[in-house]
């Protein structure tokens, strides 16, 4: 094992960076089974080698929850993962969800001043390294819970942000209660993210220490119609609601066809097959109409997950996007394991229509043939049609083009400001709502957008949250009201504004 002594600053740097082991894409396309394989000891401490530990290290600020970096490779590279995993702790719950589906390649790594010459150092997988480590050994991850205040706080939701913010506030001394739509917590990673990305034992798990730590979970609650924020402010004794309900409700095109049998949002065709078990069937009574030509419209994330079920559940799956490849939003990652598992793209085409049958069902789908523009003030390249279009046949499609905001709450609470495409306005610092006592993150006040970004916001609501319930909430809030305001984005430790 090379010794971090041994090696320069320059010598680091050239060193070839460990990429995880794959499950052969022939094979892996038949199961769930997760596709990376994990690191070895061996290959995690050499991957740790490679970071310089800079002085001013710039990863920490392109992470959302502020992860101290360097301090836990360096702990990976000195053998002591305990350590390492102590030291993520301190600042992300979801460590090993993290390290799985996090778009570092548009984070941290892509400010690693290693990558600058090279590769970037790994930090995903040493991420995962870590936290999986800590899982096989059964490390104790319970923390030292402080004094109860004797405040209550409501989380509603139990995503990535709803659990950030039960563990942040339940480490302040507070009881904490969740309440979830569905039967069961964790939100997107659950219904959204696939097993062979995010295996469900490792949320299990946190939603184990969160419950061994206090924190209450009430499921099948639907806050805006068995009780409202009303409600829980004004009758059953919280102190502060958390919005974190996400973002769940479908874009569509609008085009002629839509309501075709054989069309579903990916919201709809992913919440049936990992919420409802509809592979399963009739083990689990949830059927799912799946055809053997699937089209996919959209090359985000979501899309990358929808493309590659289409495949394991047998169908021929087609990747349609209006702009090129350079410009798809998926990870880097995700988009070059669908092109491994022999995913058809058709890049730069545009849905014009859903063809269907005498029985309403859909047959073939009709898109236009798009070009690029000349690049815009802000860089970006416009797509164009070109007047020539194209038909494929197909018997399922799926839309997976961002989601907005369930209008549940909201209609629920006439208080709260929303924009004119249902995101819930807040205070840029404070993350306080419009309404007295009630603050909000994730999705919700974001649109459809990642797990750590709405986890970092959780993060940092929490300590405004504990300042309101403790009586030292004195900032001069600032909620947007005019309904063009776009909501928040998270740049480096920096939020702005965007659609």
């Amino acid at each position: 094992m090379t010794n971090k002594k041994d090696l320069s600053a320059k010598e680091r740097i050239k060193k070839p960076r460990n990429e995880m082991l794959l499950h052969d894409a022939k094979e892996r396309i038949k199961h769930f089974e997760e596709v990376p394989l994990g690191y070895t000891w061996e290959a995690a401490r050499d991957e740790a080698i490679r970071c310089i530990q800079c002085k001013k290290p710039l990863c920490i600020e392109g992470c959302p929850v502020t992860i101290d970096i360097p301090a836990f490779i360096k702990l990976v590279e000195e053998g002591n993962v305990n350590g390492a995993a102590g030291k993520i702790r301190e600042a992300n719950f979801l460590p090993a969800a993290c390290g799985r589906v996090c778009p570092q390649d548009k984070q941290c790594e892509a400010v690693c001043v290693v990558g600058k010459k090279g590769n970037p150092v790994a930090i995903g997988n040493l991420e995962r390294f870590v936290a999986d480590f800590e899982r096989s050994e059964n490390l104790n991850r319970m923390p030292k819970i402080p004094k109860k205040t004797g405040k209550k706080i409501g989380v509603i939701g139990s995503g990535p942000a709803g659990l950030t913010a039960a563990y942040e506030l339940c480490m302040k001394g507070h009881e904490v209660i969740v309440f979830e739509a569905f039967h069961r917590g964790g939100g997107v990673m659950v219904y959204g993210i696939p097993r062979f990305r995010l295996p469900l034992d490792i949320i299990d798990e946190d939603l184990k220490l969160l419950e061994e730590m206090g924190v209450k979970f009430y499921y099948n609650m639907i806050i805006g119609k068995i009780l409202t924020i009303d409600d829980l402010l004004e009758n059953e004794g919280f102190n502060a609601v958390y919005i974190a309900t996400g973002a769940g409700l479908p874009k569509m095109l609008g085009i002629s066809g839509e309501n075709l049998n054989g069309v579903y949002s990916a919201n709809e065709y992913l919440t049936r097959i990992y919420l409802m078990h509809a592979n399963h069937f009739p083990e689990y009574t949830t059927p799912l109409f799946q055809g053997k030509k699937m089209a996919v419209i959209g090359a985000g994330n979501t899309a990358m997950d929808v493309l590659r079920t289409g495949k394991r559940l047998g169908a021929e799956v087609t990747c349609y996007y209006r702009r090129s490849r350079e410009e798809a939003p998926a990870r880097t990652e995700e988009l070059e394991h669908a092109e491994q598992e022999f995913i058809n793209f058709k890049f730069l085409s545009n849905p014009v229509e859903f063809i269907g049958d005498t029985n309403n069902f859909v047959k073939g789908i009709r898109c236009a043939v798009m070009e690029l523009s000349e690049p815009d003030e802000s860089g970006r390249r416009k797509p164009i049609p070109t007047g020539e279009e194209f038909i494929d046949e197909c018997d399922t499609i799926v839309f997976s083009l961002g989601c907005n905001v369930n209008p549940i709450i909201v209609d629920a609470t006439p208080e709260l400001h929303v924009n004119k495409w249902g995101i819930v306005m807040v205070d840029n610092k404070t993350f306080h709502t419009s309404k007295k006592g009630v603050f909000a993150g994730g999705d919700a006040i974001t649109g459809g957008s990642t797990v750590i970004l709405a986890m970092g916001q959780a993060k940092n609501a929490a300590k405004y949250i504990h300042d309101y319930v403790t009586g030292s909430f004195n900032y001069e809030l600032e909620v947007p009201t005019d309904p063009n305001t776009p909501g928040i984005e998270w740049s480096g430790r920096f939020a702005k504004g965007k659609r």
